[in-house]
């Protein structure tokens, strides 16, 4: 019988977000710094740049992680790839067209994993919450989910989400019954969450991290004419019509880096945006 010390009890870890079998782990400070790199890692905290580690305890259950994902484990724990010579291509496509590992070792057994350290934002999240279709996930979401979340790519319906939508033609889905572990870039606080009943959202650009599989995805003008589509500056949006889930996340990290003022009319002033509603 293992014996732990200054793990679970480490009050430099934080336990930030739990559901099913995964438990997320925030450190609050990095203290492996030298003279050099101090003052990089005291700015990083103060703007929640932090290592987070995901705790998976098993009890007679198995997991699905991304190759190379697991950093420690104890217990009576096996692991197993599921690949063989009749679906390594089958396999090699779908990582191929997903940007995901070749294979997703599966271990089982009753003990703890402990996963990587990653500088990335952890979302627990209930599959069957998505719906019984599933939810789609943007591309590299995915880090870990029970064995019983059954795993598939699927495609587009249409070439104009694929060419124009910067989502590929390709995307893994997850459905069934069972939590995965996501990383996304950023936190679940800042993340904006739509559910559509018999609705249509529309998204100006790449933020949608994930959707639920249920909802038909297309790119679309914003004015069914291209004059209007040239004076409200929009163009092409991502199109979500149906019913389901669309998680989206507004503030992807250095996205204002990419743009010389903060919003559509703020070119030389920094006035709030809400400031003329009172005028």
């Amino acid at each position: 019988m293992i014996r732990y010390s200054n793990v679970f009890d480490n009050s430099n870890m934080l336990l930030i977000e739990q559901g099913g079998a995964y438990f997320v782990y925030e450190h609050q400070m990095d203290r492996s710094n030298s003279a050099m790199s101090a003052a990089n890692a005291y700015f990083m905290r103060e703007m929640n740049v932090k290592k987070r580690q995901v705790l998976v305890q098993l009890n007679g259950t198995a997991v699905r992680m991304q190759a190379g994902a697991m950093q420690w484990m104890t217990g009576n724990i096996s692991m197993r790839t599921g690949l063989n010579v009749g679906n390594f291509i089958g396999k090699a496509i779908k990582a191929k067209v997903t940007g995901e590992s070749l294979t997703k070792p599966i271990y089982e057994g009753a003990g703890c994993i402990m996963l990587e350290p990653t500088y990335n934002h952890i979302l627990i999240e209930n599959v069957a919450n998505w719906g019984p279709a599933g939810v789609v996930l943007d591309d590299g979401l995915f880090l870990a989910c029970d064995e019983s979340v059954e795993e598939k790519v699927v495609a587009r319906t249409n070439l104009s989400s694929a060419v124009f939508g910067g989502e590929g033609l390709f995307n893994l889905s997850l459905r069934g019954q069972g939590f995965a572990a996501l990383e996304s870039p950023v936190p679940r606080e800042e993340l904006f969450v739509f559910d559509l009943d018999n609705d249509v959202l529309k998204i100006d650009g790449n933020m949608a991290i994930a959707w639920s599989a249920s909802l038909n995805f297309s790119v679309e003008k914003t004015s069914k004419s291209l004059i209007g589509s040239a004076i409200s500056k929009e163009g092409l949006v991502n199109v979500y019509r149906g019913t389901g889930r669309v998680m989206m996340a507004p503030t992807l990290p250095g996205a204002l880096n990419m743009f010389d003022h903060n919003g559509p009319e703020q070119t030389t002033s920094n006035a709030h945006p809400l400031s003329s509603l009172g005028n």
